[in-house]
């Protein structure tokens, strides 16, 4: 009997559907960068370019950016999630959603 659990034949498929994505185009690695403000712009320029996606460009990057941090899970160091997060608030001030814009 092999050792790999059950998910094994699944595993890797939200990093395909990171990199694969049907609805955006992303930048290739957009999610390491350290720069929270350059993250939202990629994903907000990646939307609004989409002519594939359902549902309007915002909800469609902060999806995007939400799927990402939901399935790095406990894998996403302090830091990275800090940043990740302060890129859905930057997210939020480009599209006009956030009560704190700048």
């Amino acid at each position: 009997m092999s050792t790999k659990s059950k998910s094994s034949p699944g595993k890797g498929w939200s990093g395909r559907v990171t990199k694969e994505s049907d609805a955006l185009d992303l930048e290739e690695g957009v999610f390491t960068w350290a720069d929270p403000r350059k993250i939202a712009l990629s994903l907000k320029q990646s939307a609004d370019r989409s002519t594939r996606r359902k549902a309007p460009p915002f909800r469609s990057a902060m999806s995007m950016l939400v799927f990402y941090i939901n399935r790095a899970g406990t894998n996403l160091g302090k830091d990275r999630l800090r940043i990740l997060q302060q890129a859905k608030e930057e997210l939020r001030i480009l599209y006009g959603k956030s009560p704190h814009k700048q």
